[in-house]
């Protein structure tokens, strides 16, 4: 004779049933309403800027006439057209000034990336003195508006020969010191014990920075290096001061140019807006995982 195991009414319960009983958490719902808030704010402010975007991708693809005619319309009248992207193709030299942007965005988000990390480690980890009152220094910077700084860097420039240059263009931008406060922040968080632990095996600040710090820091660091060179490839203002010769023009100043000798033409304009953001948002949807990740590491995601 076998035994058996007795039955109870939970064996033989389905899984669902105690499934379906379970209780819902004190604030579930509260959370649910929540949530569906912020995604009716999101799809707003979605909207809000995705219309302006498709209206300028709209113009581009028009003829001039149809662009300039009353009233407005999204869709065009004539037709859907290439006619402006050609145009600005072919009055200026758009693979030169795009390779001087990526170029020059380049060495500046690699220089600030570097100086910015080890000034923010210095910051964080290494007491000397004047360290306060340098830090300070170095917010209070941030709330300098750039425009006021233009005038003494071109006399800046010009006295060490670099207008005209791609140094000219670079070295001015390479001092962010937002991003120095930003990474400051994130190495604060990271446990000073990692140090201590390398620093008994016999490690030096350097190895302890480029072996510890450095590889914990990986999505910072992408953040700051996306959030640079995206600055740096819109950055207009300082290029077109600093720059003269038509070789040297980086995407934005020399499709100014072309609006410039050309006059007000609105398909063209929009296909030159629509050429210079072009590589800003490939770059944002390949690497928009790092960006998000950059910002809720630094604390700013809600911490």
């Amino acid at each position: 004779m076998t035994a058996t195991a007795p039955t109870t009414d939970r064996a033989l319960r389905p899984p669902t049933a105690d499934r379906g009983r379970r209780s819902h958490k004190p604030g579930e719902q509260r959370f649910g309403v929540a949530g569906l808030a912020s995604i009716v704010v999101l799809v707003v402010l979605a909207a809000l800027w995705l219309v302006p975007f498709l209206w300028s991708l709209a113009t581009s693809l028009k003829t001039e006439a149809d662009a300039a005619a009353t009233p407005a319309t999204l869709l065009p009248r004539e037709g859907w057209t290439l006619q402006a992207y050609r145009s600005v193709l072919e009055q200026g030299n758009v693979p030169v000034w795009a390779f001087n942007s990526l170029f020059t965005s380049a060495v500046i988000t690699i220089l600030v990336v570097a100086t910015s990390a080890l000034a923010a480690y210095a910051f964080s980890r290494i007491d000397f003195r004047g360290k306060k009152l340098l830090y300070v220094a170095t917010i209070a910077s941030i709330i300098v508006p750039p425009q006021v700084l233009i005038v003494p860097l071109f006399y800046q420039m010009l006295a060490f020969d670099m207008v005209d240059t791609y140094w000219g263009i670079i070295l001015p931008q390479t001092i962010v010191p937002a991003m120095v406060f930003v990474l400051k922040k994130f190495f604060d968080q990271v446990p000073i014990e990692l140090e201590d632990a390398a620093r008994v095996d016999g490690a030096g600040r350097i190895r302890v920075f480029f072996q510890i710090l450095l590889p914990l820091s990986r999505p910072i660091l992408g953040a700051v290096a996306i959030f640079v060179f995206i600055g740096a490839w819109n950055n207009f203002l300082w290029p077109f001061i600093v720059t003269n010769d038509a070789a040297l023009l980086t995407l934005p100043v020399g499709l100014q140019t072309i609006e410039s000798a050309y006059g007000i033409q609105y398909a063209q304009n929009m296909a030159s807006a629509m050429l210079a953001a072009a590589p800003l948002i490939l770059v944002f949807l390949f690497f928009q995982r790092q960006i998000i990740k950059g910002i809720s590491t630094t604390g700013f995601g809600g911490q």
